[in-house]
């Protein structure tokens, strides 16, 4: 009889198994991360093997533990993890690493491979997803949980490395972990030492920080340092941070970078390139691991096989679950739609409601503050989503009169992220991707440059989050150039899959937030002024939704002005100037380019016409050019704003009826 088939795998051979994979994939890729995976093996097998609880027939389970790979670049660690519990990832898509319509791109990707829960590439993003994340378990389960029915109870597991450590991005989403107290939050430190920069790679040339002491500060719980080769203490390290309720916990794990590899183990050259043959040869020699590349005997196989613990966990659950659906069947159905990511029945006639409301009160207040108006009404009717600001609050007008802060324990619906805008939208985007919440965080508009990579990634990912950005122009005024934004409008337009609105009263403000909630696959922006701007008249609402509409008609028009925001006001006092003059225009209001340009060509074609055009925004004129054409003008700011108050600015920078009717007029012939 063959003794592979009938042996139990050994805890060395099942860490050898992802030494293995992770070597061969990279191997025959001719480019990734080896040293890793076969340095964080014994970690992987202690985690996933004894506390890990997962169902790998069925990755989207809701309350399954949360795993992330924050040190994304060791991705091989996650593909064959997935690969050998028994996830639909087979050993093909692993000889494909790194290829062309593969499931294992070179860092986890969400919606690639089943089982990935977040996109993590840009290091420090992946653990302050996992923030977000458990800050998502503590909520739910404070709003749904009734005694003797915990039905959300898992825990969010992240791996990290040492790039993590040294991005700011880690400071800021620890920092608020350790303030809030998310105990059910674990991370293990791989502290191998070893970094890209240098012959031998030894990070303690440029990263001295004392780790332990740097997050006992933030209010954690430290474990270690250990031996992150021993899985028994490991495995007691583990059992320790899940004893811990109050505080997150952080283990910290010593290993060997490459672990295995006869030459090349604890140097910087494993870190980030193919072994080589003659050291794949060589590791497998010195590992004791005889089987060609790809190959898995059947007892690790086994060994590995989560499939049936983890029918088991979701089974045992949905019986919980339908012991609390018979006791609790309204909060039952509350959760399982939460979690669905479906909109409350009749709640399109609440935001239907709340725009007929916006046009009948005709007001003149400044965009950020009818977005408030608009969040009291749709907080208490949209009990998933979840607010915040970095530190602005009183002037993003963020908080709805309903709004709850969360603190250290139960639940709220509002958070305070402190100065922390990249670590904001990082968590905001663990917030969306757990389930059950649509978050919403403010800063000011100009300090989206920070967070801008936690944004690009939520484009990436399709992560239904909504960011507020107040103080859209040099229209925030006396704070000056450094807060006033100029490119930022137009470079957020160019993401892709991230939808910007710039509106221009309160019931474009309105229908904006309204296509905000209702967006699935993707992130929205709110551009947002300072200052107040006047009610737009208009005949209905129908083309707002849409992106662009002809706010102004006018007969026999000559040239079509189109303009966002506050400078929509501006075109249309131009509008009645030219008037005035015998020449006739027509004023486009164009809240959302990104919308408007999804359009079919007949409507985009009926709202713009063939008319000479001129574009009137505060920001970068460039932009623009794909809607007026280089024989138009644009009424835009190309250089940095000054400090003033804000109606002296835009006549300063000739944002002003007469001049939009000036270069009106120099077009038309």
């Amino acid at each position: 009889m063959d003794s592979s088939v009938t042996a139990k795998a050994t805890d060395a051979e099942l860490a050898n198994s992802i030494r293995a994979l992770a070597m061969d994939a990279v191997e025959a890729a001719k480019s990734g991360h080896p040293g890793m995976p076969m340095g964080m093996a014994e970690i992987a097998v202690a985690l996933w093997k004894r506390h890990l609880r997962h169902n790998p027939a069925n990755p989207a389970w809701p309350d399954r533990d949360r795993f992330i790979l924050s040190n994304g670049h060791g991705s091989m660690l996650l593909y064959s993890l997935l690969h050998l519990t028994g996830y639909d990832l087979p050993i093909g898509e692993l000889s494909r690493f790194r290829q062309l319509g593969s499931k294992t791109p070179g860092h986890p990707e969400r919606g690639c491979a089943p089982g990935v829960e977040t996109t993590t590439g840009p290091l420090g993003q992946g653990i302050s997803n996992a923030v977000g994340m458990a800050l998502a378990e503590r909520l739910l389960a404070a709003q749904f949980n009734r005694p003797g029915h915990p039905i959300v109870d898992h825990y969010t597991y992240a791996f990290m490395g040492d790039g993590c450590m040294m991005e700011g991005i880690s400071h800021e989403s620890c920092s608020l972990a350790g303030t809030l107290g998310l105990g059910k939050l674990i991370a293990v430190y791989d502290d191998n030492g070893i970094s890209i920069d240098s012959d031998k790679g030894e990070i303690k040339q440029w990263f001295t920080d004392d780790v332990r002491k740097r997050f006992e500060s933030y209010g954690w719980h430290v474990i270690g340092p250990l031996d992150g080769h021993d899985v028994e203490a490991l495995d007691r390290a583990l059992k320790r941070a899940k004893r811990e309720k109050s505080r997150p916990t952080l283990i910290l794990a010593r290993t060997t970078i490459a672990k295995g590899a006869p030459t090349k183990a604890n140097t910087g050259a494993a870190h980030g390139a193919a072994l080589g043959a003659q050291e794949v040869a060589a590791t497998r020699q010195a590992i004791g691991w005889p089987y060609p590349a790809f190959e898995i005997p059947q007892h690790v196989y086994d060994g590995w096989d989560a499939r049936e613990a983890g029918k088991r966990a979701e089974k045992n659950w949905r019986r919980r679950f339908a012991a609390y659906e018979k006791a609790f069947p309204a909060e039952a159905a509350e959760f399982k739609r939460r979690m669905a990511g479906e909109l409350p029945d009749g709640f399109a006639a609440t935001a239907e409601r709340l725009v007929a409301e916006f046009n009948q009160k005709a007001e003149t207040v400044a965009t950020r503050r009818a977005s408030q108006l608009a969040l009291d009404a749709l907080v208490p009717a949209l009990p998933e989503l979840i607010g915040g600001s970095a530190d602005l609050t009183g002037s993003n007008l963020t908080m709805a009169k309903s709004s709850k802060v969360i603190g250290r324990g139960g639940g709220g619906n509002y958070v305070f992220y402190g100065v922390r805008e990249f670590g904001m939208c990082a968590v905001m985007n663990g917030l969306a991707l757990h389930g059950g919440f649509i978050p919403y965080g403010g800063t000011f508009l100009v300090f989206s440059d920070y967070a801008r990579n936690a944004i690009r990634l939520a484009s990436l990912m399709g992560a239904h989050v909504v960011y507020v950005f107040t103080h859209d122009s040099i229209g925030l005024g006396e704070d000056g150039p450094t807060h006033q934004p100029i490119e930022h409008a137009a470079s957020l337009r160019l993401m892709p899959n991230l939808d910007v609105w710039r509106p221009a009263d309160t019931v474009e403000t309105a229908v904006a937030w309204w296509a905000a909630v209702q967006r699935k696959n993707g992130p929205t922006a709110l551009l947002l002024t300072r200052q107040n701007v006047p009610f737009c008249k208009r005949a209905d609402f129908a083309g707002i939704e849409r992106g662009g509409y002809v706010l102004a008609d006018a007969p026999a028009a000559r040239a079509t002005i189109v303009a966002t925001g506050s400078e929509v006001a501006i075109a249309v006092e131009a509008q009645k100037l030219l008037a005035a003059d015998g020449m006739p225009v027509r004023v486009v209001s164009m809240p959302s380019t990104s919308v408007f340009d999804r359009q079919d060509a007949d409507y985009r074609n009926a709202v713009l016409g063939t008319l000479p055009k001129v574009a009137v925004e505060a920001g970068v004129s460039d932009y623009w050019r794909k809607y007026v054409g280089l024989e138009g003008a644009v009424v835009g700011i190309d250089r940095y704003g000054e400090s003033a108050p804000a109606a002296d600015l835009f006549k300063h920078f000739g944002f002003t009826p007469a001049k939009v009717a000036e270069a009106v007029r120099s077009i038309v012939k």
